[in-house]
């Protein structure tokens, strides 16, 4: 017997070489939250949505940079086509024997450079500030509804494959049990007590169910290698899926729900915020219409006439401060398209505050349908819960006669499939109220499933 201490390093090497051999066979085995935690990271719409928010983030970090003023540096030199020496012709004018020096080429040429620094301020930058906060915070929205999504779908995926291998393993103990049928019918026929017809008959029973059970067996193979694909998994890996679907029953009150996490729904939540963005832009259009806008600008121009001499004795600047504070009397005219534009944003929140109040009131219908679809799934695999009993009780019964030569093969067929029939039913049952349930999570963008009974909220 192993010691206590040395159990857990065993367990521990044991986990180790069975998960080295499955990454051999390149097989992985998820969870439910395994599978999420891998699409999540490794969906590439979700990394396209990540750059995206990305772009907007480092927009509303920097967003002080609309406060910086431009700078502009430049150095020219020019060359006149003609040259008109204005100190030689003065001298000219006052002494007709004053020789003018000859023109040389340096004459021709000039050298200006320029430095200015323009700053300009509007009341309307302010709520254009709070325009590009407000884009991350809705790309943010974005990005969690979009990764709410890809859980859900997710979610969904995981637990219909294991609906589907739920109703495979079904069909492959049907099978089983069909092969079994043939070995007692071949025992009983050897013995006796059927006829040659019986036999070829439960032969032809069993032969003819193998088929439908291998493509099912495909289909589901199929299904498990679009799961990887979705998830992100390399080509050619083996997804072997770690789960149930056994959910447990949550007590929902749609009023109290609805009260405390319909303003939480993400379609809102995302309407909303556009709604808010849409306020902001009207604001920017009416603190540019009806507020001036100032500029402040500073210029230093050092102008060099004789490149010959020495620059910084010689060059003069040109260079100015001013300030200018602008007003555009025209945009304030109500017929102008400034504020033609501002109706048009009016009109816009206006349309979009009907969409938000439509979006709540159906929002509101959307979880009491919900609700009561779970509360009709619930009363529904309660019933089928009990008929399961009955019907494993007759297919027993069945069994036993038919093994005694009292039944026919087609009476146990039958109540084989009744049994089948109301297994399949239950778990359909189970993944519809599963998957309503998660879709209500959704709506109300709060946990349900792992909630203890009898709360409805987080």
């Amino acid at each position: 017997m192993i010691k206590k201490r040395f159990f857990f390093p065993v367990i521990l090497f044991m986990f180790i070489l069975e998960n080295l051999f499955c990454q051999q066979d390149n097989v992985v085995v998820l969870t439910v939250d395994e599978a999420v935690a891998y699409a999540t990271e490794n969906s590439k719409t979700l990394k396209s949505s990540a750059i995206d928010l990305e772009i907007k983030k480092r927009a509303s970090d920097l967003v002080w940079n609309q406060f910086l003023p431009s700078v502009n540096l430049s150095a020219t030199f020019s060359r006149s086509n003609e040259y008109t020496d204005s100190f030689s012709a003065i001298m000219s004018a006052i002494n007709p024997m004053y020789q003018a020096p000859e023109v040389e080429e340096s004459n021709h040429w000039m050298a200006i450079g320029n430095v200015g620094i323009t700053w300009n301020f509007s009341f309307a930058l302010v709520d254009g500030i709070r325009i590009i906060k407000s884009n991350y915070e809705a790309g943010l929205i974005t990005w969690n509804q979009a990764v709410k999504q890809n859980e859900l779908q997710i979610k969904k995926m995981f637990y219909g494959l294991l609906l589907q291998q739920e109703n495979l393993a079904l069909q492959k103990q049907s099978l089983v049990n069909a092969e079994q049928r043939v070995k007692q019918a071949q025992i009983n026929y050897n013995n006796g007590r059927i006829p040659e017809l019986q036999l070829l008959q439960t032969q032809v029973a069993y032969e003819n169910k193998k088929p439908s059970v291998l493509k099912m067996e495909q289909a589901v193979n199929q299904q498990l290698d679009l799961f990887a694909f979705m998830l992100g998994m390399p080509s050619g890996t083996k997804v072997v899926l770690e789960g149930n679907i056994d959910p447990a029953f949550v007590e929902l009150d749609a009023e109290q729900l609805i009260a405390d996490n319909v303003s939480k729904n993400p379609d809102i939540v995302s309407l909303q915020k556009n709604l808010d963005i849409l306020r902001l832009n009207l604001s920017v259009q009416n603190m540019q219409t009806f507020t001036p806008a100032l500029q402040l600008s500073w210029g230093f121009q050092p102008v060099v006439s004789d490149i010959t001499s020495n620059w910084l004795d010689t060059y003069m600047d040109n260079g100015a401060f001013s300030a200018t504070l602008a007003w555009n009397l025209t945009n304030m005219l109500p017929f102008s398209t400034t504020r033609q534009a501002a109706k048009d944003t009016k009109a816009n929140i206006y349309k979009l505050e009907l969409a938000l109040d439509t979006l709540l009131e159906k929002t509101e219908l959307d979880i009491r349908t919900q609700i009561d679809a779970l509360e009709q799934s619930k009363v529904s695999i309660e019933a089928v819960t009990k008929s399961i009993n009955l019907a494993q009780k007759s297919y027993d019964m069945t069994l036993a006669s038919y093994q005694n030569g009292t039944s026919e093969l087609l009476d146990l067929r039958d109540a084989e499939d009744q049994l089948h029939q109301a297994q399949l039913g239950l778990m359909n049952e189970k993944y519809t109220y599963l998957s309503g349930l998660m879709d209500l999570e959704y709506m109300l963008n709060t946990n349900l499933i792992n909630m203890p009974q009898g709360e409805t909220n987080e």
